[in-house]
């Protein structure tokens, strides 16, 4: 089953049908650990029309996003070498082997953007990507109860200057966008799960790629794990769990391009940049 938030109210998608979902209280469903059985308990008896494209709203209320980093090998090369020069280039390998995974913080709501919603580069940054990644839906009793598709918007040369910058790298307003839908399930995604990246500049393609998540080194509940340890989350919360998708280090975001994230069994994520 998918869930979708929107202007107009929230849908469930099962066996090609959309159904309402009579409740008015998002956060409410987010943080529960049996969000799936709420969500049918709460459907309504009769199919409604799907969701128009331009309706979708990111599928957050006051959760917090974070993230996880080096969970890829690719990832980890890209990070090592956008950092060599600053003397951090051993830290992301020492990361990539370590136990402890890397987690930081991500975004508020409000520095979240949903499907066709404009995300944006830093203003002093002269080298950002976007970044695929399967996010995982949390309960506050930290069982994953759910996936979306994220896009990590960050800045590598910042980041590469220093590593302590990772924070003005990764953090700012249109940083991050979540869509298109939730899949609500308590089973792990299978392995074959293919995340591809597009981004399409002038009509044209300027950077594609993909992985699966046979490519993703933490197992996610270990990820979730890490994160409640001396932390609560009373409405929920999302974690992305890293890329495994980086382009060339020619290659940068320029506005006016249109990211495209599609995740199987979730659908596809549309941003422009703005």
């Amino acid at each position: 089953m998918k869930l979708y938030r929107t202007k107009t109210g929230f849908y469930a998608e099962e066996g090609g049908s959309f159904y309402s979902v009579e409740t008015s209280n998002w956060d409410e469903l987010i943080a529960s650990p049996d969000i799936y059985q709420r969500v049918k308990a709460a459907l309504s008896d009769k199919p409604a029309p799907a969701p128009q494209p331009a309706d979708l709203l990111a599928p957050v209320g006051s959760q917090e996003i974070w993230a996880s980093g080096v969970t890829y090998f690719r990832s980890r090369d890209a990070r090592m070498e956008e950092s060599k020069d600053a003397g951090g280039g051993t830290f992301y390998d020492r990361v990539y082997h370590a136990e402890r995974p890397e987690l930081f913080f991500k975004a508020t709501s409000r520095r979240v953007v949903g499907p066709g919603q404009p995300v944006r580069v830093r203003s002093d940054a002269k080298w950002s990507v976007p970044e695929p990644e399967l996010t995982l839906l949390i309960s506050s009793t930290g069982t994953i109860t759910g996936y979306t598709i994220g896009n990590d918007m960050s800045s590598r040369d910042i980041e590469g200057e220093n590593p302590l910058y990772l924070p003005q790298a990764k953090v700012y307003d249109g940083s991050c966008a979540l869509g298109p839908a939730l899949l609500l399930s308590s089973e792990p995604l299978p392995r074959t799960t293919t995340i591809q990246l597009q981004v399409e500049r002038n009509g044209s393609v300027a950077f594609s790629g993909e992985t699966t998540l046979a490519e993703l080194k933490r197992d996610p509940q270990l990820l979730v794990s890490y994160l409640f340890r001396d932390n609560t989350f009373p409405d929920g919360a999302f974690l992305m769990t890293g890329t495994g998708v980086v382009p060339a280090d020619e290659f940068t975001l320029l506005s006016g391009d249109i990211v495209r994230i599609t995740i199987d069994g979730i659908g596809t994520l549309e941003n422009p940049v703005a």
